[in-house]
């Protein structure tokens, strides 16, 4: 297993005395959000990824919703109060946010932008996301985040 780094958002967290705990996959070679849920034994339901888009008024958004999911964007433009939304392309994350594709977390970013998570994520305990470096997750209740990271809780995935 890979020696355990701390990222920013394992700093914050332990900054504002927020429980968490770390899941690593960083040897495993497993990439999809599914993949890392199955190789870390966790409901993919519960394990989150985070995307970044930018909306008609060129504000950009984050939302979070289960790796299985996908952003339905006109539901998302809709909960942000925008006319339309699209995905960041993925050059200009890192300039942005300060992270790269797959190793994304709404906590640490660059400058801090409304957030949006899928209402789902009420019903568990506790979720995980992304520790802001690839091949590494934390663990945390959806209160505890809100103490991180303000987020408001939306229904944004594509109907299936």
């Amino acid at each position: 297993m890979a020696k355990q780094e701390k990222t920013n958002v394992m700093r914050t967290l332990e900054r504002l005395k927020i429980p968490f705990q770390v899941h690593c996959y960083a040897d495993s070679g497993v990439i999809s959000g599914a993949e890392v849920a199955a190789y870390l034994g966790q409901d993919p339901a519960r394990v989150f990824k985070t995307l970044v888009t930018v909306g008609k008024s060129r504000t950009h958004y984050v939302f979070m919703i289960p790796v299985e999911e996908a952003l339905d964007l006109k539901k998302a433009a809709a909960a942000a109060g925008e006319k339309a939304m699209e995905m960041l392309p993925a050059k200009d994350l890192l300039p942005l946010t300060g992270y790269v594709h797959g190793g994304c977390s709404p906590i640490g970013m660059k400058k801090p932008f409304r957030t949006f998570i899928h209402f789902t994520a009420a019903s568990f305990e506790t979720i995980l996301f992304s520790a802001g470096k690839i091949g590494w997750q934390v663990e945390c209740g959806l209160e505890d985040l809100r103490r991180a990271h303000p987020v408001e809780e939306a229904d944004v995935t594509v109907e299936i």
